[in-house]
């Protein structure tokens, strides 16, 4: 009986019967806490020379990131914004080769690797052309602008034999990878339904980028920027805040909810939903931006081996007044997991029984000698665990994900395939909401139906 407690113990891991005998778990709130914790990585050998292709919000905070890993450096910039290529100079030095051709990057032999923060519409065309190229691709999400692009990326991928990896960092995190671990324990029992929720009030999040005063023709090279879809006028809006027109963006599910079933997909293994729908509206942003503020996403999940059926809703609001409510939540037969990327907590039923063998063995001992049933301790009904203070980040992770496997010729989270199986449901949700249906999706096979 005692090996039997021990291996029950040992599968359960740091869940909710172990943190509950750990003194240095208890925080000063009402639930028992446990941090989770990352351990060091390999030694930086081997020297990564980046170049960057889209110097925008995101092409500047991956890079910032990037350049926090040793024996990591920068060495060329592209951008179609003068302004852009101006302050990557500043911020990173006179030495840094600047272009607005990305082609001229992937042709330098001193780039190992690049990192695409472009617009949606591009990532397609920059990461093949780089593959093809030689070099290693880190491809902000989603991975492509529409389902039908995404063969096309695997196809060079694979034939490149060079390391990608797409950009949702959440897949990193500390608190996926605690998710997962509980999930498999049978933490929360079977999986019937998940929902997903991301929130975002402030200009800025509302996709009202800035735009600046010297932003015009002369600076922007407009004609590279639209060249690969609808010729138009110029038109600063569409540059600028360029996820506001599906020209060049996704909307809301191809900027958040991608996210959200990228973590899904890591936490439960599974492959992607066969159904999707989708309803929303523009609600409040009434600046001539063509996609909804307010989207909600239905999807059935079908089950597989790695899973039994369920189902997954997810929500966006960038009309919101909780100053930016983010989380995953995943719902089984005995309890639920909140997950956030620094933070898992895990909830269970009140009248969730005990998996423990040893405490089942006990009751059946007392109740075969007739004895009086006696009191017993019960393991607490929401147990927190928390990201170290001294961890850097899923961004951080992710990039170094990237690196080792760039260095060793391993593997990362999230490969083209892993990111096209996530981006194709949060697509569909775009095609289902404008064209008013359903849509079937072929998780397995990755194509419509």
């Amino acid at each position: 009986m005692k090996n039997t407690r021990r291996l029950f113990l040992k599968k359960l891991g740091a869940t909710t019967g172990v943190a509950a005998l750990t003194p240095s778990v208890f925080a000063n709130d009402s639930s028992p806490k446990e941090y989770l914790a990352r351990k060091g990585g390999p030694e930086a050998d081997q020297p990564i020379r980046l170049g960057l292709i889209g110097a925008g919000i995101m092409g500047t905070e991956d890079t910032n990131t990037a350049l926090r890993h040793a024996n990591v450096s920068l060495v060329a910039v592209c951008d179609l914004y003068d302004g852009r290529l101006a302050s990557a100079r500043e911020k990173w030095g006179s030495h840094l080769f600047l272009t607005k051709d990305h082609h001229e990057i992937l042709k330098r032999s001193d780039v190992d690797a690049v990192i695409i923060g472009t617009p949606d519409s591009w990532h397609k065309q920059i990461s093949i052309d780089a593959l093809n190229a030689g070099k290693h691709v880190y491809c902000e999400k989603p991975m492509v602008h529409s389902v039908q692009e995404g063969a096309e990326v695997i196809a060079a991928w694979e034939k490149s034999g060079k390391v990608m990896m797409v950009g949702s960092q959440g897949l990193s995190s500390l608190g996926n990878e605690k998710a997962k671990e509980l999930l498999e324990a049978g933490a929360i029992g079977d999986l019937v339904y998940a929902e997903g929720f991301w929130a975002r009030m402030s200009p800025e999040g509302a996709w009202q980028y800035n735009v600046p005063e010297d932003g015009n023709e002369q600076t922007v090279d407009w004609k590279r920027y639209i060249s690969n879809t609808t010729s138009r006028e110029w038109d600063p809006l569409r540059f600028f805040r360029w996820r506001n027109y599906l020209d060049y963006g996704t909307g809301m599910s191809g900027d958040l909810f991608v996210h959200l079933f990228s973590s899904l997909h890591f936490i439960t293994n599974s492959l992607g939903p066969t159904k999707v729908s989708s309803m929303g509206g523009l609600r409040y942003w009434k600046d001539q931006r063509e996609v909804p503020d307010v989207l909600l996403g239905m999807f059935d999940y079908p089950e597989t081996k790695a899973h039994p059926g369920f189902n997954l809703s997810l929500r966006c609001n960038f009309v919101d007044g909780t100053s930016g409510t983010t989380y995953l939540r995943i719902v089984g037969t005995k309890g639920s997991m909140d997950v956030k990327w620094e933070e898992v907590v895990l909830k269970l039923n009140s009248n969730a029984e005990s998996d423990d063998p040893f405490m089942k063995e006990q009751a059946k001992l007392r109740a075969s000698a007739g004895g009086e049933s006696r009191a017993k301790i019960l393991p607490p009904r929401e147990t927190s665990f928390t990201a170290e203070r001294s961890w850097k980040g899923a961004h951080y992770d992710h990039f170094g994900n990237w690196f080792h496997a760039i260095r060793t010729g391993g593997t990362v989270v999230e490969d083209p395939v892993f990111g096209f199986r996530a981006a194709a449901p949060a697509l569909l949700c775009n095609d289902s909401y404008f064209e008013d249906r359903f849509i079937q999706w072929d998780p397995v096979n990755m194509k419509l139906v």
